[in-house]
């Protein structure tokens, strides 16, 4: 009873992006494959993209055979290669595998040891000479001639470990005899100091993926004798040459800083890391500056030894502002942060009334999952199985090994079901249904199942249709939140998206239980109850200010979409408004907004503050220019002076805390030095470099992911549920 797909309905933009990350994953696992890092078939099998004849879009990822050029479904590369290849289904393969297998290498040749059943069977027929080897036959002039190498015949007493010490001894003649010859490529000083530059920047910009020590590996230092640059020292990268880009960073961070009117302070690491149990107390927070323009620029970071209190939070983050923009704290319009300093944010907020301190979104939605953990009887019931299941898979030798047996059989891989996260538990129970299913077949296993009570239990419940059902639906539930999660850490939406987010929300959940069959009320409490912990009033307000929210009327005017407010939340907007600007301007403040409310914004503007077009990476629509719905407040909405002053510090408001994110060797690195004032010091000035190379190009990624990722496409591209169903 494999369950059914548990992908809902795609939009066409998700599909597109959906696509498009599969191909460049095949293509970036192929580029590797050719390179001798990968499956031998990638050399004969090319990733095409096949577009929709209506839309022109991608819709489908194929391979292509190169050498028949017959077309096949990307979601199994591996058993393409069996079936098409192996199996002499494609004409041309066996005629270019025998070419490949009738030319040998120089050193290919060598002959097998004496025991070898070819060699045994010709025992009588060979020269006593021939059958100890060939070595004797070599004469010595001929072991430093030019004509060694070619040699494919040539045995050696240490076997073919000789043969490189071999080339080496030839080479260091050839010095000899021409000592005059060139080494390799020359460069100028110019050339070396802009290559060495380069790389000091990829060092410190990989933030401990790249560790300094490796600079003087005898392989790398090799590499860079055959490129013509001269060795590194290590000890200039992590001293002069540190030094110097860090202060190149942080003056080009001030400037921009400063060039801006004001700018929201960012805070996010309060969490405990999820490497706990690596890392143990460690955890490294950082500071970040977003300013209005839509950029963000990074301040410090520093490193936190277990949990921390509200006010060394406080302490923090305000020791951060001052440090930017002295006495002038207005500057400084609002803060966002993980959930952990929602207490610091609190009275950071009741003490500067100008500030907006909000929680940020994507912890939001995490807690969220946990809280249908806690709370909904579908989840706990389904966690329950599904570590029935798994202990039973896992911990039972006869079954584990049968279990492994079908895996291999039916996804041509083997891997325990993992038991942590419950989503993952579920997920792998789900993939490998079909092999579980299997395993409660075999008669074998069915004289366990009569002795254990726990394996009763589970040969019922997995050949019953309820769990399937149950697990399908909390499985898709987990998933649709937590999509939504990695949407907003990879876009980080502005404040004024909240609301129609957690709209959003409420709407798939909707759908979801009308799917499969499930109340909603209980869901409906459960978001409900989160919602009012993030809830900020700054939500409602950046939603009705925000001209690229405006609705169309049936009079064709562009207004402020009031009607979708609650009451509460129309009186959330009037305070909030009231409280930002002096009381003098109070009531001017709100007899604008109740003009922006009737009369709104010039259907051109409007329209132009909207304008959409499809993004080149993901596929999907996004607003075409960001800025313009602050801009517009700045340039033409002139006669809203009091309103205009609270827009533009509103709409630009991040409501997330996601940013640069260190990886886990760096994070090791810092907690093996951050009791050396020294060695603190350098960690943080790799951070400020990497960071700010980071933000720079908004390049919000993790390398360590990217390697993640990566190595799933090449090494698991056999899984029974690829990205992307073709």
């Amino acid at each position: 009873m494999a369950a059914n797909n548990l992908e809902p309905l795609q939009s066409a933009e998700e599909l597109t992006a959906k696509v498009h990350k599969r191909y460049e994953g095949l293509l970036m696992v192929r580029t590797k494959a050719i390179k001798g890092k990968g499956a031998w078939y990638w050399a004969h099998l090319e990733p095409m993209l096949v577009h929709n004849s209506d839309s022109n879009l991608p819709k489908a990822v194929k391979l292509k055979c190169s050498l028949c050029d017959a077309v096949f479904s990307a979601s199994n590369p591996s058993r393409t290669a069996s079936e098409h290849l192996k199996r002499g289904t494609c004409p041309n393969f066996t005629s270019v595998q025998n070419t490949s297998q009738s030319i040998s290498p120089p050193y290919a040749a060598l002959p097998a040891s004496s025991s070898s059943p070819q060699q045994h069977h010709n025992r009588k027929r060979t020269s006593p000479t021939t059958a100890c080897g060939g070595a004797s036959h070599v004469s010595p002039l001929a072991m430093v001639g030019p004509s060694l190498l070619p040699q494919q015949h040539l045995m050696l007493s240490g076997g073919k470990e000789d043969l490189g010490a071999l080339a080496m001894f030839e080479d260091s003649v050839k010095r000899l005899k021409s000592p005059k010859s060139s080494p390799g490529p020359v460069l100028s000083k110019t050339q070396i100091d802009s290559a060495l530059d380069y790389l000091a920047e990829w060092v410190y910009e990989s933030c401990g993926s790249v560790s300094l020590s490796s600079l003087e590996h005898p392989k790398f230092r090799l590499f860079l004798n055959q490129v013509g640059m001269p060795a590194i020292d290590r000890r200039d990268f992590a001293g002069g040459r540190l030094d110097a880009k860090f202060e190149e960073a942080k003056f080009e961070s001030e400037a921009r800083i400063r060039d801006a009117m004001f700018f929201q302070m960012s805070s996010n690491g309060w969490k405990k890391s999820k490497n706990f149990d690596v890392l143990g107390e460690e955890n490294v927070v950082n500071l970040t500056v977003n300013l209005p323009n839509g950029t963000s620029v990074f301040r410090r970071a520093f490193f936190t030894a277990g949990s921390v209190s509200p006010n060394y939070v406080e302490e923090i983050i305000m020791e951060t502002i001052t440090g930017i923009c002295g006495n002038h704290l207005r500057q400084c319009v609002g803060i966002v942060s993980d959930k952990f300093s929602s207490d610091a944010l609190r009275n950071l907020e009741n003490r500067n009334h100008w500030m907006v301190n909000i929680s940020c979104q994507f912890q939001g939605f995490t807690s969220l999952i946990k809280d249908f953990n806690k709370e909904l009887l579908l989840l706990k019931n389904v966690t329950e199985n599904c570590f029935k299941i798994s202990k039973f898979f896992n911990n039972n030798s006869q079954v584990r090994n049968g279990f492994l047996q079908y895996q291999s059989k039916e996804y041509g891989q083997e891997r325990l079901i993992r038991v942590g996260p419950n989503f993952a538990t579920m997920e792998d129970i789900l993939n490998y249904a079909q092999a579980i299913q299997l395993v409660l077949l075999d008669e074998s296993i069915k004289v366990v199942s009569m002795e254990d009570p726990l394996a009763r239990e589970v040969a019922e419940m997995v050949r019953g249709v309820g769990f399937w059902n149950e697990l399908e639906a909390a499985h898709s539930l987990i998933k649709l939140v937590k999509t939504m999660a990695q949407e907003i850490e990879t876009e980080r939406p502005l404040v004024g998206r909240c609301l129609p987010l957690w709209e959003e929300l409420r709407a798939k959940v909707k759908d979801w239980c009308s799917k499969y069959q499930i109340p909603e009320m209980p869901l409906d409490k459960v978001i409900e109850k989160r919602f009012k912990k993030n809830y900020h009033p700054a939500w409602a307000a950046a939603y009705i200010l925000d001209p690229f929210y405006l609705i169309r009327d049936t009079s064709g005017k562009y207004l402020p979409p009031f009607k979708k407010l609650s009451i509460e939340q129309e009186k959330d907007v009037d305070r909030l408004i009231t409280r930002l600007v002096s009381r003098e301007e109070a009531h001017i403040a709100l007899m604008e907004l109740m003009k922006w409310r009737t009369e709104g914004l010039d259907p051109v503007y409007a329209q132009a503050v909207q304008l959409k077009q499809r993004d080149p990476v993901s596929g999907k629509m996004k607003i075409a220019n960001p800025q313009s719905s602050r801009l517009v407040w700045e340039t033409y909405l002139t006669e809203f002076k009091s309103l205009a002053k609270v827009a533009v510090r509103l709409i630009f408001l991040h409501a997330t805390s996601c940013g640069f994110k260190c990886n886990l060797s760096f994070l090791r690195w810092v907690c093996g030095h951050n009791h050396s004032r020294v060695g603190t010091e350098r960690a943080q000035k790799m951070i400020f470099i990497a960071a700010h190379a980071k933000l720079e190009k908004r390049d919000f990624s993790n390398d360590e992911e990217k390697d993640a990722e990566l190595f799933a496409s090449e090494n698991g591209e056999d899984d029974v549920l690829n990205e992307v169903y073709v």
